[in-house]
């Protein structure tokens, strides 16, 4: 039998305090696709900081262990070093430059140069770039992973998903690449734009390229992967050929435990309307909304479903003040005042953005501070005011508020200083939550809840979500690119093509009416 292409073992690792690798063994042979499963903080994206060589792992004591590509040992103590070793990886978070365009971001140090006469005086430091042949090189990376992108547009101006397929047509175009991360490729995709990049994963593989494939979606994982590797604490538990494998066994091994997301009894909804929007226009890049009006009763769930870059985004980034917009809306007959973020909070509204790390979190502070800023900032809570001159932060209060939602949300952490920036993905959606749920909100946006979390997490905030609508009688607005999460929570739905509502059906619909509106057969109306 041939070597392995790559070989880790015993791979271990103390992060912040805490033991978050132990002992993790496991191989990948040439072509293969290995899909990486586990919960949040169970150590898939610190296992693969290790691989990659990232500074952080140096920073924080090193790890034990060995890794060896090819039968020999490696210690790669930069990116540089595994992307020389033939090692390309596409984060969780982008790492593209927004100003610059998809040719230039992936080319980005690798640039095609054309020599001129001054370099026979001067040296090739002269050479100029050859913008011709970098617009051939990402077109064709473009085409490898049979998306539609222009490969001049720049990345500030694109749609999520059009930036996860930037990301990964910038580690195609490197040359020698002998093995892929990807580290949660399709959280940002839908459906179907997850299919085209599993075809090109699939392809990628064909052509000898290993895939180590990190995903949350495990219905991707079972259809894509050749063997699949469950980390669970910090511990391989399971590693087997993908074959006949289900959906179910993964998740059991994920969590020890059953986990579903089911469809459950639906709260009550008051007969009276409580959101109305009306003619809405949000000039968001890649999300722009040209014409939205909906309604949504109080004590509701409402569901907002659509392909990406159809404006389903732009809509609560519109109306929380986030991207100039325009139109009319109104909380229970009030109108609320656009582009204007704080009023809006002040009226009543809560947002969790489907950006955590550039508009949800502070990243550098800790937990505490971060559940309660946007309470202190909006409400004047937690703060002690000092003979009326002068408030002072209620250490106590925040670190109590944070302890509650730490508990009722499972978010793994060293304790309520942590800082946000230290906590995994998922985790750090948690917290975002958690920010949201502080404020009390009469009305609560929440845009992409469950991206990067795994299974039993978002049985978690799926059923958090459920029970403050119940309790509390709180009206949810969720954006998703998950449709049948919309279809387990909400109790109407409406999708969005072309910046504007094609249709709103009852989440009891079936799944063919749901794909008839999205693929822009529909025209606009149809309010069930």
């Amino acid at each position: 039998m041939s070597e392995p292409l790559l070989s880790l073992k015993n791979i271990s690792k103390e992060f912040y305090g805490n033991r978050v690798l132990e002992d993790v063994s496991f191989t990948i042979n040439k072509g293969e696709i290995i899909g990486l499963v586990g919960e949040n903080g169970a150590g898939k994206t610190t296992l693969m900081r290790i691989l990659f060589g990232m500074p952080v792992i140096a920073e924080t004591g090193g790890f034990g262990g060995t890794i060896e590509l090819e039968g020999t040992p490696v210690v790669f103590t930069s990116p540089f070093d595994a992307l020389d070793a033939g090692i390309g990886m596409v984060h969780q978070e982008f790492s593209l430059i927004p100003g610059f365009t998809a040719t230039e971001n992936i080319t980005l140090n690798r640039e095609s140069l054309k020599r001129n006469f001054m370099c026979d005086i001067f040296g090739e430091r002269m050479s100029i770039l050859d913008r011709a042949a970098m617009h051939n090189r990402a077109q064709a990376a473009i085409e490898r992973l049979g998306v539609k992108i222009d490969p001049e547009t720049l990345v500030s101006e694109m749609p999520v998903g059009h930036k996860q397929f930037t990301e990964i047509a910038r580690e195609i175009d490197r040359k020698q690449v002998k093995l892929l991360v990807l580290d949660e490729p399709t959280a940002v995709l839908t459906e179907s734009e997850a299919e085209i990049l599993l075809a090109s994963i699939r392809n990628l593989a064909a052509q000898g390229i290993s895939v180590i494939f990190i995903s949350h979606r495990l219905a991707e994982v079972t259809s894509v992967a050749d063997k699949i590797v469950v980390l669970r604490d910090g511990k391989v538990v399971k590693e087997t050929p993908a074959k006949n494998v289900t959906i179910r066994d993964v998740a059991g091994w994920m969590v020890g435990r059953d986990v579903k997301i089911e469809s459950h009894e639906r709260t009550p909804v008051e007969n009276r309307v409580y959101l109305s929007v009306q003619n809405l226009w949000v000039d968001m890049p890649g999300e722009t909304v040209r014409s939205v009006s909906f309604d949504v009763n109080k004590g509701e769930i409402f569901g907002i479903g659509g392909l990406t870059g159809q404006g389903k985004l732009g809509i609560p980034n519109g109306i929380m003040g986030l991207f100039p917009a325009g139109g009319k809306v109104l909380l229970d007959d009030k109108e609320l005042p656009l582009n204007n973020a704080r009023a809006v909070l002040e009226a009543g509204l809560a947002f969790v953005s489907e950006d955590r790390r550039g508009v949800g979190l502070l990243l550098d502070e800790s937990l505490d501070w971060n559940i309660a800023f946007t309470a202190m900032q909006i409400k004047n809570q937690f703060l002690t005011s000092i003979l009326n001159l002068f408030s002072l932060r209620d250490a106590k209060g925040m670190t109590k508020l944070a302890q509650e939602y730490i508990q009722a949300l499972e978010i793994r952490c060293t304790g309520v200083k942590q800082k946000a920036k230290e906590l995994s993905g998922g985790n750090q959606q948690k917290v975002c939550l958690a920010k949201a749920f502080a404020l009390e909100p009469k009305l609560l946006f929440v845009s992409e809840p469950t991206r990067g979390i795994d299974v039993g997490a978002k049985t978690i905030v799926l059923d958090t979500l459920r029970r403050y609508n119940k309790e509390y009688g709180m009206t949810i607005v969720m954006v998703s690119s998950e449709l049948e999460e919309l279809r387990a929570i909400c109790h109407r739905i409406a999708i969005v093509d072309e910046g504007r509502i094609a249709g709103i059906l009852p989440y009891s619909a079936a799944i063919e009416e749901f794909g008839y509106l999205m693929s822009g057969s529909a025209k606009e109306g149809g309010a069930a």
